[in-house]
């Protein structure tokens, strides 16, 4: 299996674990060990706690990137897995230096169009871009690794 393809389904699987950790609050570590059962990587189960450790730890702050493109929408109107969703890409784009955004962009736009409504990856895709837009205009975007920015960077504007 590509490791690309091995990562999206990590991802889907720290989806349904936020997800069911948003609706009841289980014990988040019972959730873990029973979602990522079947994952066989250290590697991967490495990622998916990193992953969901940092959106639930920067929770606020990520809410708060939402909160400021989501215009007359107010936040309890966005859909609860374009929400999840949402703080999963921004972590990704803020906190994991070594994967490129144009990825966590759209990995987070193709599990959209798989798990949310018709509309939910072009909504993410417009908020998820305008931050990474933001990060590179405030050279505050923080990617490692060879070819990382150059993917994003030399990308010309699209036209709103």
């Amino acid at each position: 299996m590509p490791h690309t393809f091995k990562r999206r389904l990590v991802r889907e699987r720290v989806l349904q674990i936020l997800y069911a950790y948003e609706m009841n609050r289980e014990s988040l570590s019972n959730l873990i060990n029973s979602i990522l059962v079947d994952v066989p990587e250290t590697s991967d189960k490495e990622f998916a706690n990193n992953l969901i450790n940092r959106v639930l730890i920067h929770q606020n702050d990520l809410d708060d990137e939402i909160k400021k493109r989501v215009d007359n929408w107010e936040m309890n109107r966005i859909a609860l897995i374009d929400k999840i969703l949402l703080r999963m890409g921004l972590c990704e784009l803020f906190y994991f230096p070594d994967i490129p955004p144009k990825v966590s962009i759209n990995e987070s736009i193709e599990i959209a169009k798989e798990y949310s409504t018709a509309g939910s990856g072009k909504f993410i895709n417009g908020i998820l871009d305008a931050v990474l837009s933001e990060l590179k205009e405030s050279n505050k975007l923080d990617k490692t690794g060879r070819g990382l920015l150059q993917e994003t960077i030399n990308r010309p504007a699209q036209k709103k």
